[in-house]
């Protein structure tokens, strides 16, 4: 939980960038992300420290993305449930989550990390195996985890808001289809 709201905190995630990420195109546009990131970090063995430019740049992306589309008319989209219900599950603290959201998101995260760390350490060796590995295994835990989220979130969105806070499941962008 902790790790959820230093993030948010750290991409300085307001209502308006929630509501702006919640674009399906702020989703798909963040899928490549990793891939890319491990991508240009590898680029260093071909390209030397020019390998620095690609990595800033998409450390620069990684940013704006979530404020760089408009926010969705609807939220009906798997891409947009899938950001409302990670608000929600960032609120768990204040808002009750049903009992079978509580621990599947968790290990879905711990898998991301561990990609992660394969990643890393593929990386860091120039062991190209690992680095694919470690890119497989958090990308597909971190879309398992949009799932369960917009899954959440279909669950979820018919409780009543709570004062404005982050469990407030309307999202604040646009209609709810």
């Amino acid at each position: 939980m902790r790790g959820g709201r230093a993030i948010e905190r750290l991409f300085a995630m307001d209502d308006a960038a929630w509501a702006r990420h919640a674009s399906p195109w702020s989703v798909w546009t963040r899928v490549p992300i990793l891939p890319a990131m491990a991508l240009a970090v590898y680029s260093r063995v071909w390209i030397g420290a020019w390998a620095l430019l690609p990595v800033g740049l998409l450390v620069v992306w990684t940013f704006l993305n979530p404020r760089a589309f408009p926010p969705p008319a609807r939220l009906d989209s798997w891409a947009s449930r899938g950001v409302m219900g990670e608000r929600v599950w960032l609120a768990r603290a204040a808002v009750p989550i049903p009992p079978h959201h509580r621990r599947v998101p968790l290990l879905l995260s711990a898998g991301s990390l561990l990609g992660v760390a394969i990643l890393a350490y593929g990386l860091v060796v120039l062991d190209v195996w690992a680095a694919l590995a470690g890119t497989i295994l958090a990308a597909g835990a971190k879309l398992w985890f949009v799932d369960r989220m917009a899954w959440l979130y279909d669950e979820t969105r018919a409780t009543p808001p709570t004062n404005g806070s982050a469990g407030d499941r309307s999202g604040g962008c646009g209609r709810d289809g």
